[in-house]
């Protein structure tokens, strides 16, 4: 592939005309296609016609997860299914996924997208890609698979776990770029330690980290002990996936939004009022060439700032600042999105225990761990150790089936946890990100 930066770095002006008449015709065509747009204009008193300039998107009304979830499976979608080629998911709070869907333009655009965010990461068509992300619902590792065969390198489909097995492959395969959570990358570190291999000794320049918080001191421990440059990447299922923007290897400094494909905004969180380039809110999305499921004004509830300035690549883009948390309760533990209310759904089906819990988020040797703790009454709490074991058990099983994430479950003692007055603390996070 012969990789063309044109629409990267054209001057501000170009930009937004291609985006006004993208986002037109993208307003244009679902009104006519999904219902739940047409009735959200139609209440509103918008149409699409009315939008006249880009500065009218904030007329339009938000779209929200709830939103995703109240047309559940395929209510949000703009085509006939017979041209839907693909069907991703993620997780969401009552435990059905978000679910999203691409036409074969749609897989095209994002390939070329994730091709565009290996090149500003340093990738060449003579790299080879050790792609830990998971594969399946999860759109991860396809993104990043299909992004480095439109790329032209080569890409080894590794997937996520076998920790010991990905170490052998990167020292017999050669990889030169690696992409996973950075919590897994420092974890990779510490095994290969423990096989008596040294990152130093292998041939990765760079790696693209992402799918879960991390901090500007983890990106220099991940980049001392992998030796290598560390770029942190973002992107989201609802919006299509990675690739919605990355850092470039050239500054290491926000991360590029394809604007071309994505007009993001920053939004106060709590009146919706549009922020100017600079300020902190939540970031708001909407996708302009999407196909198969195009989204709205869709509030993200990440926390972030928007900076217009060009950047030393060339990239004329605006960058976002790395995400500092979120607008709603939701962790992310090793690139799984988790909500307390899940859990909860989980433990409010079994018997003998009580309606009091706790997650407790550490990170040990680099990797999130999740600990449930868990009243019971006290006569369960008093009987044998072994009928604890086996509940604890009931309780980890159930919840790795529903959600994807193995936790620790820890029964404790009646009025154990904290009681509050208000909005009880179910989540105790530890981790310093």
């Amino acid at each position: 592939m012969i990789y063309n930066m044109d629409f990267e770095t054209m001057p501000r002006e170009a930009l937004e005309a291609i985006q006004l008449r993208r986002l037109k015709e993208t307003l244009s065509r679902v009104y006519a296609t999904v219902p739940f747009y047409r009735k959200q204009f139609d209440l509103s008193g918008i149409q699409p016609k009315d939008i006249k300039s880009l500065e009218d998107l904030k007329h339009i009304p938000f779209t929200t997860k709830q939103d995703l979830r109240d047309n559940y499976p395929f209510g949000m979608f703009a085509v006939p299914m017979e041209n839907v080629v693909r069907i991703h998911a993620s997780s969401g709070t009552t435990g059905r996924p978000t679910v999203v869907g691409y036409t074969a333009r749609d897989i095209d655009t994002w390939s070329r997208l994730m091709a565009r965010s290996l090149c500003a990461a340093g990738a060449t068509p003579g790299d080879i890609i050790h792609n830990a992300y998971g594969y399946g619902l999860f759109t991860g590792g396809l993104g990043v698979h299909y992004g480095a065969e439109r790329l032209g390198a080569s890409v080894i489909p590794i997937s996520g776990g076998n920790t010991k097995r990905q170490v052998i492959i990167m020292q017999d395969f050669g990889p030169t770029l690696i992409t996973c959570t950075p919590s897994y990358a420092l974890h990779l570190v510490e095994v290969a330690a423990e096989m008596g291999v040294d990152f130093k000794d292998l041939k990765f320049k760079a790696g693209i980290f992402g799918a879960e918080p991390w901090s500007e001191s983890m990106r220099q421990e991940i980049e001392q002990k992998l030796n290598l440059k560390a770029m942190d990447i973002y992107g989201l299922s609802e919006v299509i996936g990675p690739g919605v923007s990355i850092e470039c290897v050239e500054a290491q400094k926000g991360l590029h939004v394809f604007e071309d494909h994505f007009i993001p905004e920053i939004i106060h969180p709590e009146t919706g009022d549009v922020l100017p380039f600079g300020e902190t809110g939540e970031l708001v999305f909407t996708s302009i060439t999407k196909e198969a499921f195009p989204v709205i004004r869709y509030r993200t509830r990440d926390i972030t700032a928007l900076n217009p300035e060009p950047c030393i690549c060339g990239r004329t883009h605006v960058r976002m600042n790395r995400v500092t948390g979120r607008t709603d309760d939701m962790l992310i533990i090793r690139g799984v999105n988790v909500f307390p209310s899940q859990i909860e759904s989980v433990l409010m089906d079994m018997e003998n225990i009580e309606p009091h819990y706790q997650l407790v988020v550490d990170r040990i040797n680099n990797l999130d761990m999740l600990t449930v703790m868990v009243e019971v009454g006290q006569q369960v709490f008093s009987d044998e150790i072994k009928v604890l074991q086996t509940l604890e058990h009931s309780i980890s099983k159930n919840i790795k089936e529903t959600i994807g994430v193995s936790t620790k479950v820890k029964l404790v003692e009646p009025k154990t946890i904290a009681r509050s007055e208000g909005k009880a603390q179910r989540v105790i996070d530890n981790r310093k990100i």
